[in-house]
Order: structure tokens, then sequence, then C-alpha cells
């Protein structure tokens, strides 16, 4: 099976795009890509995930200007999209962003994007795609589990839950960010939002600030371990979302995804 490469060009350039595809197939290795459509509302991020999932996608190419990795709608739709990746290939699944004519500040990018690789175009970057592509992803341990479902006509569904081997009694989840908010939420079985579902105490419109962001949260109390998960429905495009076990007293520990 011959490793690939997928593209993502933050502008509609076809030159560019034509130039970082021909090098990658002088180096032997599959091409494909797409150009970003930014459109948040129909979700339209979640478009290349099908492409990324692919066995053969080995590596994920991220090229644009650094306007285009500042502007927050794009930050938004990359971050949902490598949320996704992470969840079915692993945390350790190589991004590699290229920057044109810029540098990016791995510290400011969206959670997800933050252990992306950050190189420039230039003589060194086919040979680290070619390594990264043909070099075993390595299992980098989380401690909880994040996936997202968008689903057209259904919106868009986060699901959480403990990681492999971990028990939560119950879970939580919030976001903050103006226009932004939970409105509908289940639980059951990992991997697919259940159409019906029990609630144990269901709680809307739970309200704690963390740093300096305040978040509004839903939470249930059922048990959930690594083959169960809590899922909440987002209107809106939050800035961060916070998660994690139900708090149990004045204990709480709570994980903080930043989106944008």
């Amino acid at each position: 099976m011959t490793k690939s490469i997928w593209v993502t060009i933050l502008e509609k350039d076809e030159e560019k795009g034509r130039a970082l595809f021909e090098a990658i197939h002088r180096y032997g290795l599959g091409v494909n890509g797409h150009f970003w459509v930014d459109d948040l509302e129909k979700m339209q991020w979640a478009g290349a995930f099908s492409e990324i999932s692919k066995p053969e996608t080995a590596v994920w190419v991220v090229k644009g200007t650094p306007a285009s990795f500042a502007d927050e709608t794009k930050r938004y739709g990359l971050a949902m999209l490598a949320a996704m990746v992470q969840a079915m290939k692993g945390h350790g699944f190589p991004i590699v962003l290229l920057p044109d004519g810029g540098a990016l500040d791995p510290a400011t990018l969206p959670t997800p994007l933050k252990g992306a690789i950050i190189a420039a175009d230039d003589a060194t970057l086919m040979p680290k795609l070619v390594a990264k592509a043909n070099t075993p992803v390595p299992k980098l341990a989380v401690d909880y589990r994040l996936d997202i479902h968008p689903l057209p006509g259904l919106g868009q569904w986060f699901e959480i839950g403990p990681a492999e081997g971990h028990q939560w009694a119950g879970a939580i989840f919030g976001v903050a960010g103006e226009g932004s908010e939970v409105d509908a939420h289940g639980a059951g079985p990992r991997g697919t939002v259940p159409e019906k579902a029990t609630l144990e105490y269901p709680m809307k419109g739970v309200k704690f600030a963390m740093g300096e962001n305040e978040f509004t949260a839903w939470a249930v109390k059922n048990a959930l371990d690594d083959k169960s998960s809590y899922y909440v429905r987002v209107k809106g495009y939050p800035k961060s979302a916070a998660f994690g076990s139900f708090p149990e007293g004045d204990e709480a520990e709570m994980y903080v995804v930043s989106l944008k």
C-alpha cells in the first residue's frame, strides 16, 4: 500500500497546490487534497475526513498564509476536523502546518493543533514528509476521549468519555464563547450518537469559570467507562469547551480544549 499525503490549502490558489503536489509526487508518495471551504454553518470542515481517515493517508498537511491560520472560523473548522482525525487515528497522527511567508506560535493554536509539526516549505520539507509517512504513528496517552459527529440536519455533536481502562461517575460538558450553547444531550455506547437515551439526574445551565473563561454546561450522572460516552449538541461555534467526570464534592478534574 502506497503511503499518501492529504493536503489542505487554506486559500484557493491552484499554483500553490500544484507545486506542492508535484514535489510530493517526485518523492514517491501518493497525494490528494482540497481547497478549504470556510462554511461553518454547513460544517464543510468535515468534508475531508473520509479521505484523511483512509488507512493509506499517513500525513495531513495544511498550507496557508499566517492570516488564514489566524482566522477564527478557519481555526475552528481545522480544530474540529483535527479532533475527529485524532479520535480515529490517535493523537500521534502527524499533522504538518506550512505557513507561507511567516511563522506560527504553537502556543496560540487551538488544542487539537498544538501537537502539529510547524514546518517551512523548503528543501527539508519533503524528506520530513517521507520520514513521517513511513514511521508508525506513536501511541500518545490522553486522559479523556473526545470525538466530533457532524450530522447534517441534526447539528454538531461532541462525544466525550474516560480514557481506556478508566471510569467516570457521570459527565459534565460546557462551552464558552459568544453565541454558543449546549442544547441537547444523551448518553450511550461509544461511537454513535444515540437516538434515545435514559439520563440519570440530567442538569442544564450549570455555570462555572476556568481561567478567563465562563462556561455554561449540561451534565448527567450516568456512569461511563471506555465503551460508553456522553454526547452533547452544541449550537454556535464555541471558543473553548470544558468537560470531565461529574464533580464529586468540591473536587473537579476538568479538561479545557480551545477551539479557536
